[in-house]
């Protein structure tokens, strides 16, 4: 059976009154956000739907606590990969899209020492050396098959894609960076349903308050 939606809504309605409220809510709010994604028809918009199902995942309501948003997110997705018992993602990335993926960690208009340096940021000077680095010790995760340092990686680089967007750093439609949309639409279109259902799996474990949660 397909993950889309329809089949973690269908699941989703039964199970509910057995989550937590914190979790309900995580849930509710990524399903609606894959339900718009899905119905998409241009690759700009369906990216932005797709990284708010993402976003309504993991984001916890942080308080006083700091902590930059990679930094939360690569501690979600370790824990995901930890949990996922059936080796969801470790198909996707090394089955289903390493092709893709390699593409993805080659281009350097989503490696954000790229931009540091063209918008003249100071420590930004040595990028290319940066970005070999960097190429480089993705590949060895690669080969190593490390899953949770490669997914890391990889929403780091898809995160850089998502800030040009929602910041107005690219045009709608455009034609320069559909290459990685593409390819970035195919990798999150398959992971975050995923994402869901480990959620779903695991609704009993706490992943933190839900940010701005309802109030009467």
């Amino acid at each position: 059976m397909a993950l889309n939606y329809d089949t973690l809504k269908a699941r989703q309605r039964n199970e509910r009154d057995t989550y937590p409220e914190a979790i309900s809510l995580r849930i509710h709010r990524a399903l609606s956000w894959l339900d718009r994604a899905e119905q998409c028809e241009d690759e700009d918009g369906r990216f932005i739907f797709l990284w708010i199902a993402f976003n309504a995942a993991y984001a916890n309501e942080l308080g006083s606590v700091s902590i930059t948003e990679g930094a939360q997110f690569n501690h979600f997705l370790s824990r995901l990969v930890e949990l996922d018992n059936d080796n969801k993602i470790y198909q996707i990335i090394w089955k289903q899209y390493a092709g893709a993926i390699r593409v993805l960690l080659d281009n350097h208009y989503i490696y954000q020492p790229f931009w540091n340096f063209h918008n003249g940021r100071s420590g930004a000077e040595d990028w290319k050396e940066q970005f070999s680095r960097d190429k480089a010790a993705a590949h060895r995760a690669l080969a190593a098959n490390e899953t949770g340092k490669v997914l890391g990686i990889i929403f780091n680089r898809l995160y850089t894609l998502r800030n040009q967007l929602v910041h107005g750093g690219a045009t709608w439609g455009s034609k320069t960076n559909r290459n990685q949309l593409r390819d970035g639409n195919q990798i999150l279109g398959d992971l975050v349903p995923i994402i869901i259902e480990l959620l779903m799996n695991n609704a009993s474990v706490y992943w933190g308050d839900a940010c701005y949660p309802v109030v009467d």
